[in-house]
């Protein structure tokens, strides 16, 4: 079967020697959105930055039907949304539109089609009246939702979110959740909050330690009370 995302037996160690990732596997079909949870230091943000070859370990890494290797990292990374934590490392630019405009302007796009992809990636995060507001000045919520828009004016096949629902309120919490369930695509969503995971993954993965130590169906995965325990995810 194709999947969109194959990762086999990945290795990496960091330049200080610590191991984080030991073996990791990991498989996921096209359109399928996988939760991915585990306690602090189990490897989960190091294996994101392999899927755009950010960092390169021992084994096998494909997305999109691409491996992750020098000559492809372009397509890769335009293949492979990565939309991190904190939604500052993802915004710079004056305007809104400049920062949602920006993928695509550096893939050549003419300015007809950059507007075009800003729009509609605006509209899919229902920020288009934002269009030429500054960032800087917009709620944390707000400001999650634009860095999705970045990604996605890329049109990527695969987005990878690190922690999205982190300093949100409530409301903003649910805001994200049902943007999240709009989006039609394959999503790897790395995170604490189990709540999102319940009503967003198909799937959920579980790391620990650097590997990959169960997947499955998102609601067997949560109701395995002793696995869940054994990973420290149950408060």
């Amino acid at each position: 079967m194709h999947h969109t995302v194959d990762v086999d037996n990945l290795y990496f160690r960091y330049p200080d020697g610590r191991e984080a990732l030991r073996g990791v596997t990991l498989h996921i079909a096209p359109n399928v959105k996988m939760g991915l949870v585990g306690p602090n230091g189990a490897g989960k943000s190091t294996l994101m930055l392999h899927l755009n070859g950010i960092l390169q370990g021992e084994g096998s890494v494909f997305v999109a039907g691409m491996e992750v290797k020098e000559p492809n990292l372009p397509y890769v990374r335009a293949a492979v949304g990565i939309v991190f934590q904190n939604p500052d490392d993802q915004l710079f630019s004056l305007t809104v539109f400049d920062d949602v405009a920006f993928g695509p302007l550096h893939m050549g796009l003419s300015h007809a089609e950059v507007r075009q992809r800003v729009d509609e990636a605006l509209a899919a995060v229902g920020m288009e009246a934002y269009v030429e507001r500054s960032s800087h000045h917009l709620s944390v919520g707000e400001k999650k939702r634009i860095a999705i828009a970045t990604v996605l004016s890329m049109q990527p096949e695969i987005l990878v979110l690190d922690e999205p629902s982190a300093g949100l309120d409530p409301r903003a919490r649910r805001m994200l959740i049902n943007l999240l369930k709009r989006l039609e695509m394959t999503m790897l969503i790395s995170t604490h909050d189990l709540a999102l995971v319940a009503e967003l993954g198909d799937q959920t993965a579980v790391m620990d330690n650097g590997q990959v130590v169960a997947c499955g169906e998102t609601a067997a995965i949560l109701a395995d009370h002793a696995l869940l325990e054994r990973h420290g995810l149950v408060a």
